[in-house]
C-alpha cells in the first residue's frame, strides 16, 4: 500500500507535501456558543496530523455576524478572540509536517442558526433543515441581498481569510458548494436576479472572482486561497445541471480566470462515479483541471484505493479528500499505509448529532477503539 498513488509526496503551491491525501471539511458543531475553538477541536484536527493525513480542510467558518452563521456552536473567524483561539489548532497540526486550511462559509438560504436568512433571490430552498446540526423543519423565505448586503458579505471572507493568516492557518478554502450562499449565486434556478451578480455564468460567479481577487489583494502572495464547488446541495442530494457538461465548461472557464491556487470539488452523496461524471471518463473534476491546469481536490468515496489510483492516474485530481473514513479513524492514512486494522465508519457516528464528543462516544459504545 505504501507505493499507492495516494501516498506519494508531491511538490504543489511551492510545498512539499507528505503525500496526496486531504481531510475532507465536516461540520462538527462542537465550539463555543461564541463560535471559539476548543481544547477538544484541537486535539481532533491534530489527531489527523499525527495520522499522516498531508492537508486538512476545516469544517466551515462563518464569516460575518450579519447571516452567514449556519449552526449553533459553530466555529467562526469573524473576530481576533475567535482567530486567536484558532491558533492552538494550527499550532498542534504544524508539529506535523500537514498543512491546515480553513474553509470560510457563509449559509445563505441554508441557515439553520437563524429565520432572517439572506440569498440572491427571495426563493424558499426545498428540503428540511438538518437534524443532526440542530435543525428543525422547513426553511424561511430568505431575503433577495441588495448590494450592500453583497458587498458586507464579501467583505467578511476578506476578513475571515485575514484572520486565519493571523490565525496560522497555511491557506483558506471558500466554500462555494454545496447548496450554501456562494452555490445559490452559481445555481441557476436559484438565482434570479437581473443585476451583475445574476444571469450569465460570469454574472454568476462574479461574486466568487471578487472574493478571490479581495483575498489575494489582502495576504502574502505565499497565502493559499481555494474554492470549493459542487452540483448537489445538502437539502437536494440528487440536484445535478440541466446542461451537464455546458455549465462545467462555462464555470471551469470562470475559475481559471479567477485564478485560485486549488479547487475542491465535491460530490455530496460520496458517490463519486455516479454523481460527478457526464460521460465515459469525463467527471467534473477532470472538466476543471484541464481546462485550469489549476491542482484539483477530488473526493467522493476515495477511501477505496482503486477508485483513488483511477482518479489521481487518470488525471481527474492532484489530491484526493477523505471524509468519513477519516472521521471514523483519524489514524486512516498510517494504518492503511501498513495494512493495520482500520476503526470502521458507523452512521450512529454521526447521528442522532454530529459533535465530537457524540462520535467519541460511539466509538465507546461499540468498543471500535481497539477494532
Amino acid at each position: 500500500m505504501k507505493h499507492h498513488p495516494i501516498f506519494q509526496n508531491a511538490i504543489i503551491w511551492q510545498r512539499e507535501l507528505i503525500n496526496r491525501t486531504v481531510v475532507a471539511p465536516m461540520s462538527r458543531v462542537s465550539a463555543t456558543a461564541d463560535g471559539l475553538a476548543t481544547d477538544e477541536m484541537k486535539d481532533y484536527y491534530s489527531a489527523f496530523a499525527i495520522g499522516g493525513f498531508g492537508v486538512i480542510i476545516t469544517e466551515g467558518l462563518y464569516t460575518d455576524v450579519y447571516g452567514s452563521q449556519s449552526y449553533n456552536n459553530q466555529p467562526a473567524l469573524v473576530n481576533q478572540a475567535q482567530s486567536t483561539s484558532w491558533e492552538k489548532v494550527t499550532r498542534a497540526v504544524h508539529e506535523s509536517p500537514t498543512l491546515i486550511f480553513a474553509q470560510l462559509m457563509h449559509a445563505g438560504a441554508l441557515s439553520q442558526y437563524s429565520e432572517d436568512t439572506l440569498a440572491p433571490s427571495a426563493l424558499k430552498p426545498i428540503g428540511i433543515k438538518m437534524p443532526s446540526y440542530g435543525g428543525e423543519g422547513a426553511f424561511p423565505i430568505p431575503k433577495e441581498m441588495d448590494l450592500t448586503d453583497i458587498e458586507r458579505m464579501k467583505q467578511g471572507f476578506v476578513d475571515g481569510a485575514i484572520n486565519a493568516y493571523k490565525a496560522g492557518f497555511d491557506g483558506v478554502e471558500i466554500h462555494g458548494a454545496n447548496g450554501y450562499l456562494l452555490d445559490q449565486f452559481l445555481t441557476s434556478e436559484l438565482n434570479q436576479r437581473n443585476d451583475l451578480y445574476g444571469g450569465t455564468m460570469k454574472n454568476r460567479f462574479r461574486v466568487i472572482a471578487e472574493i478571490i481577487a479581495g483575498i489575494k489583494a489582502s495576504v502574502p502572495q505565499d497565502f493559499i486561497v481555494g474554492l470549493r464547488v459542487s452540483e448537489g446541495k445538502v437539502n437536494d442530494l440528487t440536484y445535478r445541471w440541466t446542461q451537464g457538461i455546458e455549465t462545467a465548461k462555462e464555470l471551469a472557464a470562470e475559475i481559471k480566470t479567477s485564478k485560485p491556487d486549488f479547487v475542491h470539488v465535491a460530490v455530496q452523496t460520496g458517490e463519486w462515479e455516479r454523481d460527478s461524471f457526464f460521460g465515459e471518463g469525463i467527471s467534473l473534476a477532470s472538466v476543471i483541471r484541464q481546462a485550469t491546469d489549476i491542482p484539483v481536490i477530488a473526493n467522493g468515496g476515495f477511501h477505496n484505493l482503486d477508485k483513488a489510483e483511477v482518479a489521481l492516474k487518470d488525471n481527474h485530481a492532484t489530491l484526493i479528500a477523505i471524509g468519513k473514513a477519516a472521521l471514523a479513524d483519524p489514524h486512516w492514512v498510517m494504518k492503511t499505509m501498513n495494512g493495520l486494522r482500520l476503526i470502521p465508519f458507523h452512521r450512529e457516528m454521526l447521528w442522532p448529532e454530529a459533535t465530537l464528543s457524540h462520535t467519541q462516544k460511539i466509538v465507546k459504545e461499540l468498543n471500535l477503539e481497539n477494532s
